[in-house]
């Protein structure tokens, strides 16, 4: 299960660039904790946050809609992809079927896993909009568990964030973690992981599944 935002994309702070840019331009008060506070958080939550936290006035509908075509923008101008994140994919999915767990919206993951070229090695993916509760919440991880039809526990998940490594683990899931550089994750966090890695050369099938 690869989570996509700061795993295999190095993106998290286009979203954090495109929603302090959006929330200043409309008179909102962005503040310096916001981008740590949405991360994981589902577009429908984080869509909230900024009408009601920062002050945007516009519906959340359509903050997320603008969110979502600025950061398409960037994206089809130059895909953020992490060093290695195709090969990666490509690696992993010589042994196991591939699910994805992001908290993108639907369309962005569609159009970063098409770039990549990679969109045929998952076997399904999951945005957090099409379930309850975003990460930390286990929902993300356990509907994609669901799709691929194999028990959460039986499941591995590539998460960089403090919020996905806590849905995983709380999915039952086994987690590896690459620290997000930008956002590293909280050392409470980081002692539930249970393999830590420098960078996506070190996702290997042994790694995943140690013989």
């Amino acid at each position: 299960m690869f989570d996509l935002d700061g795993v295999l994309l190095d993106s998290e702070h286009v979203w954090d660039e495109v929603r302090e840019e959006l929330t200043r331009e409309r008179g909102g008060r962005w503040h310096e904790g916001a981008q740590r506070q949405m991360m994981g958080m589902s577009s429908l939550e984080w869509s909230r946050y900024m009408h009601d936290e920062l002050g945007v006035p516009d519906p959340p509908e359509e903050i997320s809609k603008e969110v979502v075509r600025r950061v398409e923008t960037i994206y089809r101008r130059h895909l953020p992809a992490v060093p290695g994140a195709r090969d990666a994919v490509e690696r992993l999915a010589e042994h196991w079927p591939l699910g994805l767990a992001s908290s993108s919206n639907r369309e962005l993951i569609e159009l970063a896993l098409e770039l990549l070229n990679v969109a045929d090695r998952f076997a399904a993916t999951v945005s957090s909009e099409e379930v309850s509760r975003g990460k930390p919440a286990p929902n993300v991880y356990l509907e994609a568990a669901r799709r691929l039809q194999v028990e959460p526990t039986r499941a591995a998940a590539i998460e960089d964030s403090h919020n996905g490594i806590l849905a995983a683990k709380a999915a039952g899931m086994r987690v590896l973690v690459i620290p997000n550089r930008h956002f590293p994750p909280g050392e409470d966090a980081l002692a539930q992981a249970d393999v830590v890695l420098e960078s996506l050369a070190g996702l290997t099938a042994e790694a995943v599944e140690p013989r």
